[in-house]
């Protein structure tokens, strides 16, 4: 058990309290090729959303819902409700209109931020709990219950103008910081209209993760967020605790393609990148390995002192590729493949595999890069205590759980998951499978609904035996599943790859043969596959691009 140190640290708001006053005339919340907003422009815009709730009577712990694209104005209404001490309730913008409407009629939303697109397709007479619906894009009125809200609704500049005339400067910047065990935030996991969990999570649970990101992740100017900000990863770590260093946030307008991503890095230049394994695999797939495979410069990497030279270009040109000034990549979401991972520690390349979850706001465990250990997801967060429920927590495999001042209070109206979550002791229990080493490092195994039993006894993870497969050639992605006793790999291939090779058909079917035979000389007896399956189509995933494992049998 790794316990967490006694903890003294500011609220958040107070951080970005400060940081608004310090850096009042620096772009603060910026769209790639649209909007920007410096800290001052940001607090200018909050206090007329301030007082305008005011004045329609919304009270301290009323639900508000943001159901929108990526985006500056996101991060302004955002920050509008979140520090009037409205409850927050951000809505992936990928979830459909029948889900979001849902959403916001179990969250008791009185008031909904939106996109005039999204709003269209959605009905006020299935929101009866609702009172205003406002324009994202330019904080018009979508909808009002009434025309008195309407009326009130379209006065926020005259009542910013009457009490201000003029004067609002750095030092009216306040934020309420008398709130730290309050509902800040409900976090919806998924879109389901069933049994939804939204995670109940307070001032305090962001605060934590907030002082442990100050003190621990790397600083600096700018930031390119591409992860949906309605999912806790994204909104924590590219948004609240840069900005609470007075960082400049920037998203893109349009969709991340390549392309768009690294004409944004370009112009940019972040000083941390947030991602997921994928793209790291990919792009190690796509531009790093053929180049390191080809016959001169496998006998040139065998060189001492040559090969070192041969290695920076390669850790060069990946930190290049991404604006030049990265100083570290986190990844999170899933486990970093192996061979991969082999590379990069050889290049010294700036990286390193996190773990969090929604529950967490989201961090359980990280580790600066130049101490990161192979294979592991960091150490534990030291404002939380993080345990395995194993006998021998440093060679069995047992769950994770964690208590801490990050740690969620439960799911919102809904006591019977609450209570299934949490341990008699009040421990989180995360549903990761893992052990710790005698450093603190945690290396995950697995998620305990994913594991399979095999024949005799053992537990097999299919998260090992696919980062062996994604290892073989053509493979792009594969999901390893169990049927009738057997392990099968489920595996989408690149067929771009496929043709560039210019293999006959013969050699073309003999490919998910090949992927079983390669593989399984390096997989244990008991976990050896008995079939590679070939799927059409990429998986699907989550937002933060973790396949959608539930939906392949």
């Amino acid at each position: 058990m790794f316990n967490k140190q006694a903890m003294n640290y500011p609220h958040y708001l107070q951080r970005l309290q400060d940081a608004t006053r310090k850096y009042w005339d620096k772009p603060a919340l910026n769209t790639i090729g649209g909007d920007s907003f410096t800290y001052g422009q940001m607090a200018t815009t909050v206090e007329k959303f301030h007082l305008v709730f005011e004045a329609l009577g919304f009270k301290k712990g009323d639900r508000i819902a943001l159901y929108a694209n990526n985006g500056a104005r996101w991060g302004m209404c955002y920050m509008a409700v979140n520090t009037y001490e409205t409850v927050i309730v951000p809505l992936l913008s990928d979830f459909t209109q029948e889900s979001a409407t849902f959403l916001v009629n179990h969250s008791e939303s009185i008031a909904l931020f939106t996109n005039a697109n999204r709003w269209k397709k959605m009905d006020p007479a299935q929101m009866p709990g609702l009172q205003l619906v406002i324009d994202i894009d330019n904080y018009g009125c979508l909808w009002a219950k009434d025309e008195h809200t309407k009326t009130v609704f379209s006065t926020m500049d005259t009542l910013f103008e009457e009490k201000w005339n003029g004067k609002f400067g750095p030092d009216d910047v306040v934020f309420p910081t008398d709130n730290w065990d309050e509902l800040s935030t409900i976090s919806y996991t998924s879109g389901s209209t069933g049994d939804p969990k939204g995670v109940m999570l307070t001032y305090r649970n962001f605060s934590a993760n907030v002082d442990y990101s100050q003190r621990h992740v790397p600083a600096g100017d700018k930031m390119v967020s591409m992860l949906p900000m309605a999912h806790m990863y994204g909104l924590v770590i590219e948004f609240i605790y840069p900005l609470c260093n007075g960082t400049g946030i920037y998203w893109l307008a349009k969709a991340p393609t390549p392309a768009a991503l690294m004409g944004a890095f370009a112009s940019v230049k972040p000083y941390l990148l947030i991602t997921v394994p994928l793209v790291m695999e990919k792009i190690y797939k796509s531009k790093v390995k053929p180049t390191l495979d080809k016959p001169v410069i496998k006998f040139l990497t065998k060189i001492p002192g040559i090969n070192n030279i041969i290695y920076k270009k390669v850790k060069d040109g990946l930190v290049s590729a991404f604006g030049g000034n990265v100083q570290e990549f986190i990844m999170g979401g899933a486990a970093l493949n192996p061979e991969v991972e082999k590379l990069f520690k050889r290049i010294n390349f700036p990286y390193l595999v996190g773990y969090g979850m929604t529950e967490a706001c989201p961090l359980l465990a990280y580790e600066h890069w130049t101490k990161y250990v192979p294979g592991s997801c960091g150490k534990a967060v030291d404002c939380a205590t993080v345990r395995i429920d194993s006998e021998d927590p440093e060679h069995i495999v047992g769950e994770i759980q964690a208590k801490g001042e990050n740690i969620c209070i439960g799911y919102y109206k809904n006591p019977e998951a609450t209570a299934n979550a949490f341990t008699e002791d009040g421990y989180l229990k995360t549903g990761d499978l893992g052990i710790i080493d005698k450093e603190g490092n945690i290396f995950i195994r697995g998620r305990s609904k994913n594991m399979i039993l095999g024949a005799n006894g053992q537990n097999i993870y299919p998260e090992e035996l696919e980062a062996v497969v994604n290892n073989q050639e053509f493979v792009v992605e594969n999901v390893v599943v169990e049927r009738s006793g057997k392990l099968v790999a489920l595996v989408y291939l690149d067929q771009k790859a496929i043709e560039e090779a210019g293999l006959s058909e013969e050699a073309k079917a003999k490919i998910p043969e090949n992927i079983v035979k390669k593989a399984n000389l390096s997989l244990p007896a008991y976990s050896r596959l008995a079939k590679a399956e070939l799927v059409s189509e990429p998986f699907e995933k989550t937002p933060k691009m973790s396949i959608r494992r539930f939906l392949y049998k």
